[in-house]
């Protein structure tokens, strides 16, 4: 029970840090990767204890790693675009 209130701390830790003002996208990526992770393994503690059914851990996977993949292609043609990955710098309005 302590690992999972640890765990559930992790979520809110990187939910936390997702939500503060960051400069770059490269943080906020990170943090988004850390909540998936943490509730990655709070899934599977739970499934594991339940006998369930363990193909939806592997679609939960599959999806955070689709997730990251194109938060990377827009980290990159943010920087071949901009030259750097300063968020605050980005604005909607600008075609």
């Amino acid at each position: 029970m302590l690992l999972l209130g640890v765990v559930g701390f992790g979520v809110f830790a990187g939910l936390l840090g997702l939500f503060l003002k960051h400069n770059y996208l490269l943080v906020m990526l990170m943090m988004l990767e850390y909540c998936m992770l943490s509730l990655f393994f709070i899934m599977s503690m739970f499934l594991l204890e339940l006998s369930g059914d363990l193909y939806f851990m592997l679609f939960f996977l599959t999806v955070s790693v689709c997730e990251g993949v194109l938060g990377l292609g827009i980290l990159v043609s943010m920087v071949r675009s901009y030259g750097n990955d300063y968020f605050m710098g980005l604005s909607v309005l600008q075609c």
